[in-house]
């Protein structure tokens, strides 16, 4: 029977995230997820105010936007950072090689990604708006296809879970892209079918054609097109409709093996997810079991059962709520 294995993701964190006290205040912030996460990934901190040559404690930083530019400014030294900030930016994303993910401080002027408070005027008295951070704006416009988010968003189970299967699939497609093998790509298409259905069904049909190669691109060009698609195929959480139409196709596998009363609890536990009362993970134990229980060999290599290790499963559905 086949054992899931995971690649490690490579994910960049905010250092004042669990692992040094170099927030403003001097502050370290401690973070659940972040220390649960850590034996399955290999973090990369970074402390993008440190790294501009601010110390701690210090003053507070700013967004503000002035004639029409977004500006960081340390207002109580008059400090203007921008350039010092972009110039460090640039230089840090450069040299990070392949990387699979961010975690970064939400609200942070320099970390945030969606929720820092914009501020007019030299002064920065009146709030215009909210937008990102210049670090974290800037990494994500640096990596759009990759999975960035704050610890603070983190805390909605299902955009966790969106986020942890991404980084766990990036990092497999990472093995893929090493070993430079047409093979090794189609295995990776293979056992992530039901995924990429559940996620983006269009998306899994141009991704099989760019595997088919009818036109005999070279290895490098088809793993690119297939990244870009890839990327595109995860841009967003899956509808529970779609986790729903890859859980009865896998059902299908089942149909001549079942008791009537295994699929009457399954598609009753169908129901309960359908109204938000059990989360996905309730449903694909049960198809697991029967995996393990009838020696489905196919099914045992689909990703979509164990998108990311089965030690992280309660943390992913801690919450309730659905993104979608």
């Amino acid at each position: 029977m086949h054992v899931r294995s995971f690649a490690k993701p490579r994910v960049v964190v905010s250092k004042c995230l669990e692992f040094a006290a170099c927030r403003y205040n001097g502050a370290k912030i401690p973070d659940k997820f972040i220390r649960q996460l850590e034996p399955f990934v290999s973090f990369k901190k970074v402390c993008p105010e440190l790294a501009i040559g601010l110390g701690v404690p210090r003053d507070p930083i700013r967004i503000l936007t002035y004639k029409n530019e977004y500006r960081l400014v340390q207002p109580a030294t008059g400090k203007d950072l921008t350039s010092k900030m972009k110039i460090f930016t640039k230089k840090f994303s450069d040299a990070l090689g392949e990387i699979d993910g961010f975690i970064l401080k939400s609200r942070s002027p320099s970390c945030g990604i969606k929720d820092v408070k914009i501020k007019s005027g030299r002064d920065g008295k009146t709030l215009v708006g909210k937008g990102a951070g210049m670090f974290g704006g800037l990494i994500a416009e640096r990596f759009p296809g990759l999975a960035v988010e704050d610890e603070g968003r983190l805390t909605n189970f299902r955009i966790r879970e969106h986020f942890l299967t991404k980084i766990f699939l990036y990092a497999d497609f990472r093995e893929v892209k090493k070993a430079r093998k047409i093979q090794k790509l189609i295995g990776f298409q293979a056992n992530n079918k039901l995924l990429l259905m559940a996620y983006n069904q269009k998306q899994l049909r141009i991704l099989g054609k760019i595997v088919a190669n009818h036109e005999k691109h070279n290895i490098d060009r088809v793993l690119s097109d297939y990244q870009n698609n890839l990327y595109h195929a995860l841009n967003k959480s899956p509808r529970y409709t779609s986790n729903i139409n890859a859980l009865m196709h896998a059902l299908g596998y089942f149909s001549k093996q079942l008791l009537s009363e295994e699929k009457s609890y399954f598609l009753k536990s169908l129901d309960k997810y359908r109204n938000e009362q059990l989360p996905l993970s309730a449903l694909t134990g049960i198809i697991r079991a029967w995996i393990i229980k009838y020696k489905n060999d196919y099914l045992a290599g689909q990703t979509f059962f164990e998108p990311y290790p089965n030690e992280l499963i309660s943390i992913s559905d801690s919450g309730k709520g659905r993104s979608n």
